[in-house]
């Protein structure tokens, strides 16, 4: 089965009213943990078939609230819509101008575990996020998400991230804990 990924990225960042342009604050900006963004995430991986939770209540009749479950299944657009990449940047005099902020999909993924829940275990579809917290060098946080896939084309990368984590070396007791099952395993068998 194939699958296509959609991100949906916040666009048109500004500060105190100036627009903000440098490409490397964007990209920190829609980086930024949905804890610290009032859970509304700057990059949001939708894979068809992924578990999700709402993080606002959008229709209470309907019971689209707060903390709902649900599994997102494709984007659809109304019928009359227009695509916002044929609308003219060009405005007639006269125009006036309101300010609206713009919303994201009030969607967080609902199926998530540690490195250290997921040994062992076997995934389709994965959602990987290699950006590591700047005061860990436990590089069984990179490797063991990896191989949590048979295949690449299963594996999804969250965020960009530093390259330089895929080449950590261990750390002495990790190193000292591998040995020690190496020998475990060779006496048990």
């Amino acid at each position: 089965m194939e699958v296509t990924t959609v991100y949906i990225s916040s666009r048109g960042f500004s500060c105190k009213g100036e627009s903000i342009e440098d490409p490397k604050l964007v990209k920190k900006l829609l980086e930024l943990s949905d804890r610290r963004t009032e859970h509304l995430l700057g990059l949001l991986p939708l894979v068809p078939g992924i578990p999700v939770i709402l993080t606002q209540n959008i229709a209470i009749e309907l019971v689209l609230i707060n903390e709902m479950n649900g599994i997102f299944r494709q984007i659809v657009y109304e019928e009359d819509s227009v695509s916002t990449d044929s609308i003219s940047e060009t405005f007639p005099c006269g125009t006036r101008y309101i300010r609206k902020p713009l919303r994201a999909l009030p969607l967080v993924p609902a199926y998530a575990i540690t490195t250290h829940k997921n040994q062992g275990q076997t995934f389709n579809n994965v959602v990987i996020d290699l950006k590591l917290p700047s005061r860990t060098d436990d590089i069984a946080a990179i490797h063991v998400p990896l191989s949590r896939v048979k295949r690449l084309t299963d594996l999804i990368i969250l965020r960009h991230f530093d390259y330089k984590t895929l080449l950590m070396k261990p750390i002495k007791p990790q190193v000292n804990e591998t040995e020690r099952l190496d020998k475990l395993y060779t006496e048990t068998q």
